[in-house]
């Protein structure tokens, strides 16, 4: 899809980090490599293809911003589009990042308040490097720039650059879950937020259902708004300033993991992870240390229908990899120790000769390995509590090239909107439920999965990354509305057998 912005306009995409790391050679040099993952994938080829800049935070803290941008200028040339820093102290960072962003925000919108900490000085150091991003973002915007933010770090952005004067189309995208409204009145914040966000003139939602609480919200805490549109993206006007609400389903590069996992070398990887299971189906978890993961609910689903399905001990192998994420939160490394009593417990309970039930990994894959066990895999047990999209069960899906793989799906995630017709729903606190869901699949014949599985690599085969993109951009400049096609969301009664 062609849109205005591919002729001569240049694009900024402002995120919390820059989609490189900054690794150590074997002199203790700092030096950059690329980074990985949906939104790279997704954005680089857009920002060389029309030219533009990426900005946002190295991850580094109180470094040398004079070698930073040095080593950033040499990669730019490599990449081919810009890359620029915005740069944090220590206290920034502890005060944005891991306080504000992480303790208050990421808990709120997957529905934890309890763990929220609301302490004011996490706001101020929010608000403060929104405004730092908008000014870096403001020094390299053209005229003619489309700036495009991403997430929530990022809220307050659009309301920063308007006070620096800048008067650039602004679109941003939310890739967690947005809250109703009896979630989002606990934000001591919660008008600073939402009238930022209403700054933009376009705004993004995983799922239509994000998109309507994120309207009830406005509804309950705007004034003087109007609101029209019950198609994918809707139409408020407040004052002077139009904008538009929208979903769009964040993706993946479909053809990059079939292919991937299609490759000799994957495949000869995927042979070898299950020569050490023989006769066993292996049940695939994948998920970052977060307690928004479901990681404990799923273990005790496991021992639940390992207790009540005797037939399936030895017979199946639960592969639990956990990716180490947010180390420096205490939470994060007490669920660790939680999972690791869990695994032991289950483990010394039902372990017989020549089968241990789960088999647990705590570390990062490159995508290669990773893609191996989603190829061995029969099945893809994904159960997060609240997930905003969840592209683990797309990537899945993508490198199940056999087409003999099942996916059992929490109804939390946003990709049970799109998935639900070849997945098994499940919700993530029914432990028997759960149970029940892995017996099935386990007895499931080869026709039926592959019939599933079918349905499931077409969705995220049609609406890939590259769809997502076009969308959006496409939404920013569109006229009319009417080719935008109605968003559905996962209804449990969709999934009920009669």
């Amino acid at each position: 899809m062609e849109t205005e912005y591919s002729e001569g306009k240049s694009l900024i995409i402002a995120s919390n980090r820059l989609p490189i790391t900054i690794k150590r050679n074997e002199n203790g040099d700092k030096q950059i490599e690329p980074g990985s993952g949906g939104l790279v994938t997704a954005m680089a080829p857009v920002l060389r293809n029309r030219g533009g800049t990426w900005i946002g935070w190295t991850g580094d803290v109180d470094t040398d911003s004079f070698e930073i941008n040095h080593l950033l200028q040499s990669q730019s040339r490599e990449l081919g589009y810009l890359l620029k820093a915005v740069h944090l102290s220590s206290e920034e960072r502890d005060g944005y990042y891991r306080g504000f962003a992480n303790e208050v925000l990421w808990p709120l919108f997957h529905d934890f308040v309890s763990t929220c900490i609301f302490d004011p000085d996490y706001w101020e150091h929010y608000d403060s490097v929104n405004e730092k991003f908008a000014k870096v973002i403001a020094a390299n915007a053209r005229g003619d720039s489309f700036i495009w933010i991403h997430d929530y770090h990022l809220m307050r952005v659009a309301t920063k650059l308007r006070e620096l004067g800048v008067r650039n189309k602004i679109g941003y995208f939310l890739h967690i879950p947005f809250p109703p409204p009896d979630i989002f009145v606990r934000l001591p914040w919660r008008f600073q937020i939402i009238n930022s966000l209403l700054d933009y003139d376009l705004l993004g939602f995983q799922t239509n259902r994000d998109k309507r609480n994120f309207i009830r919200c406005v509804r309950t805490y705007v004034k003087n708004i109007r609101i029209r549109g019950r198609r994918q993206i809707a139409e408020g006007q407040i004052g002077d300033h139009k904008l538009r609400i929208g979903a769009f389903p964040i993706s993946i590069d479909y053809n990059e993991f079939a292919r991937m996992a299609a490759s000799e070398e994957v495949s000869r990887k995927a042979w070898y992870i299950h020569e050490d299971y023989p006769e066993k189906q292996i049940i695939l978890g994948v998920d970052r240390l977060d307690y928004t993961k479901g990681i404990p609910e799923r273990l005790q689903a496991f021992r639940n229908a390992l207790i009540r399905y005797p037939e399936l001990r030895g017979k199946i192998t639960l592969m639990q990899i956990v990716v180490p994420s947010r180390k420096q939160i205490p939470s994060y490394s007490d669920l660790k120790t939680e999972i690791e009593v869990l695994v032991s417990n289950i483990n010394g309970e039902f372990t017989d000769s020549g089968w241990i039930p789960i088999v647990y990994i705590y570390q990062s894959f490159p995508r290669d390995e990773l893609t191996a066990y989603y190829r061995t895999s029969e099945i893809a047990l994904i159960t997060p509590l609240k997930d905003g999209m969840n592209l683990v069960a797309k990537e899945y899906c993508a490198c199940n090239i056999e087409r003999t793989g099942a996916l059992i799906l929490s109804e939390f995630t946003g990709a049970s909107a799109q998935l639900y017709k070849g997945a098994i729903m499940v919700n993530p606190h029914d432990v028997v439920g759960i149970a029940d869901a892995i017996h099935q699949v386990f007895h499931m014949n080869k026709e039926e999965r592959m019939s599933r599985m079918k349905v499931l690599r077409r969705s995220v085969r049609t609406y890939d990354i590259f769809r997502w993109v076009d969308s959006f951009m496409e939404a920013v400049i569109a006229k009319k509305l009417d080719n935008f096609p109605v968003i559905e969301d996962f209804n449990p009664v969709d999934n009920v057998t009669t």
